[in-house]
């Protein structure tokens, strides 16, 4: 319902002033976060241009090869026309029938928002604080191996974007850039591992990332074995990598990707290789001794998350869980957080989606440990949603690595931005002033009678 109260003439336009019960106003300033490693407390940078939410509303655009990118799904179309078929496949990619991944996006669709009106939201800040550090937004970038192969140094494209935006970002142990080269670029990158085979492996490559100054160590868990990716093979795409006809000509149309990062890369950084699967380097990614470097990981149990949070004194995060009990046995095994993942649908199809399981993991958590959840958000009201049902932060994956091919660093900037203007102006259009003011009452199920 509007309610005019006044109109004036002004160089042959008309100016209404209107006063809706579902108010307007405009944002408080964000910051970005300065990480010190011998703080337990951030620092904050200069504040950042203060996000518009109007922008949307008067036409406002961005400048730049984005520039008409105006939501996350808008970067999956471009990146499109930017990468060969089997490196966008393997990024879009998912196990067998897609099933988990097409839920992971369905559960945010059975969820309204109840908004609440008339609550003075003019002073709004989203940020949050994981393990003792303040984060400007409450979202992160998600681990996505082989990123180097969607952008020029995709891993520190996306690292770099993270922190200078202070939102966390987490660099996959299946990358193709040395860890050490992504901790020098930005400070404050978390790491996630894939266990090696023995516990030696597993020793030897703790050692290397104590060394490398990561802080916050991420254990995915959710990889007994390789998923059935059959969509990878349709487009193309394998692991290892197998030079062929087909591969050469998916490469020569792609002629941005191929001479700004395959090109590029081989000039300067030679053959890439699994850089952080062991304290060691592991395989280039055209040899046959990847398969071997990526098995033997189906022994592992909860003893060996005991022995590395023995070793391990900073943050130590499981993710893949999906079930409360094991939720309950990470807190009981003294995990500081956990992701709520079925690993972006690529693992086993049919997996439940993250969200339809947080509320009750988060109640198995508790207080004492953080839990954070990654699958299906494309949008600032995903994010509300995974907020307002428990978890602390979310994780973004495949829609910044797109817009990290599309436009590098400039992309992965241009899309954190897009999300966090959603998330301010959802945050004001639901009567909230902060992620902490969030909860259930802001929701409900599209199914219910």
């Amino acid at each position: 319902m509007y309610f005019q109260l006044g109109e004036q003439i002004i160089s042959n336009k008309f100016a209404f002033l209107i006063i809706t019960v579902s108010g307007h106003c405009f944002p408080a300033p964000p910051f970005t976060v300065v990480w010190n490693h011998a703080m337990s407390t951030p620092s904050t940078a200069p504040q950042q241009p203060a996000t518009n939410a109007w922008s949307a509303f008067n036409g406002t655009h961005r400048s730049g090869r984005t520039s008409h990118l105006l939501s996350l799904d808008d970067f999956e179309a471009a990146a499109r026309r930017v990468l060969p078929r089997p490196i966008f496949g393997y990024v879009a990619g998912a196990g067998e029938d897609n099933l988990a991944l097409d839920d992971n996006r369905q559960a945010f669709r059975e969820i309204a928002l109840v908004p609440r009106v008339l609550r003075n939201v003019a002073q709004r800040d989203q940020g949050v604080t994981l393990f003792g550090q303040r984060y400007a937004s409450p979202f992160g970038i998600a681990p996505m191996g082989i990123a180097a192969l969607s952008a020029y140094r995709g891993d520190i494209v996306l690292a770099r974007a993270a922190a200078a935006a202070g939102i966390p970002a987490v660099q996959s142990g299946s990358s193709l850039i040395r860890l050490e080269e992504v901790m020098a670029a930005a400070p404050g990158t978390w790491f996630q591992a894939y266990l090696p085979g023995t516990p030696e492996r597993i020793d030897a490559l703790l050692w290397r990332v104590i060394a490398a100054g990561v802080q916050t160590l991420v254990v995915t868990v959710d990889i007994p074995v390789a998923g059935n990716r059959e969509n990878n093979i349709r487009a193309g795409f394998s692991t290892p990598l197998r030079p062929s006809l087909r591969l050469a000509w998916d490469g020569l149309v792609r002629p941005r990707w191929l001479a700004g990062t395959l090109l590029r890369t081989l000039a300067h950084h030679g053959m890439p290789h699994f850089e952080n699967s062991f304290a060691e380097r592991g395989a280039p990614i055209l040899s046959s001794r990847v398969q071997r470097d990526f098995a033997a990981r189906d022994h592992f149990d909860w003893s060996h998350i005991a022995h590395i949070r023995r070793q391990w004194r900073g943050p130590l995060v499981v993710k893949g869980i999906l079930s409360p009990q094991d939720a309950a046995l990470a807190r009981q095994h003294g995990v500081d957080g956990i992701i709520v993942s079925n690993h972006g649908g690529r693992q086993l199809d049919g997996a439940v989606a993250p969200l339809r399981v947080l509320p009750a993991i988060a109640e198995q958590a508790g207080s004492g440990m953080t839990v954070m959840l990654d699958g299906g958000i494309r949008r600032g009201t995903d994010v509300i949603k995974a907020l307002a049902l428990g978890a602390q932060a979310v994780f973004v994956g495949r829609p910044f690595n797109y817009a990290a091919a599309v436009d590098g660093e400039a992309g992965v900037t241009a899309a954190i931005d897009l999300l966090r203007a959603e998330v301010d102006r959802n945050l004001a259009m639901l009567g909230a002033t902060s992620c902490a003011a969030l909860g259930p009452e802001h929701l409900m199920d599209r199914r219910a009678p």
